[in-house]
């Protein structure tokens, strides 16, 4: 099964579709939508090397767009896109804790951590960030420099070596699924009860 996935993801990778794909995700992403997209980031960068910068610019510059987007969500429509979105997840209460205790600083903190380990959701951040009237252009500024930093960092090593971990993953496939795992378990036991 996880064979199979992973065929599926390297072959829409690799379609004329993946980049326009991936731009709308990397969007949706930090806005509203709760799959990372780095989903088909990765597959991407894995089926083509040498098209992993580029990749990166393209999910980073949708990415500081959807950021900017979640910011006027939060900004002039929270009560008719984002309260129906934290009423489906469950998460109206925990947003509100966040926003009555969130100043500049704690979403510049929080900007930074999501924009470089969706911790929390980059979309929580830049529509509490438009909720609490927080500064659009140091969002911007803190979403430029993280998603950028990120997915230009990540691109430049997966087309350093994205062949030779393309091989590695090919091959042992299993024991890669389960190291992903094991580490989204920890870190959302760590979340959780930290």
């Amino acid at each position: 099964m996880l064979r199979g996935v992973y065929e599926r993801l390297i072959a829409a990778a690799g379609s004329r579709w993946a980049e326009p794909l991936l731009a709308l995700i990397s969007f949706a992403e930090s806005s509203f939508f709760p799959i990372p997209c780095e989903v088909l980031f990765l597959p991407m960068c894995l089926s083509r090397p040498d098209r992993a910068l580029r990749t990166a610019l393209i999910a980073a510059t949708a990415s500081v767009l959807g950021s900017i987007f979640g910011w006027f969500i939060g900004m002039y429509l929270f009560d008719l896109i984002a309260l129906p979105l934290l009423q489906f997840y469950d998460g109206v209460a925990a947003f509100e804790a966040l926003k009555a205790q969130t100043g500049a600083g704690t979403i510049l903190l929080l900007l930074f951590t999501s924009g470089i380990a969706h911790l929390p959701p980059m979309k929580v951040v830049t529509i509490l960030s438009g909720a609490i009237g927080f500064s659009l252009p140091l969002l911007v500024l803190a979403a430029v420099l993280t998603r950028f930093g990120k997915f230009l960092l990540l691109g430049w090593a997966l087309q350093r070596y994205g062949a030779a971990l393309a091989d590695v993953i090919h091959r042992r496939l299993a024991m890669v699924g389960v190291a992903v795992l094991l580490v989204a378990a920890a870190l959302w036991l760590a979340k959780t009860y930290l």
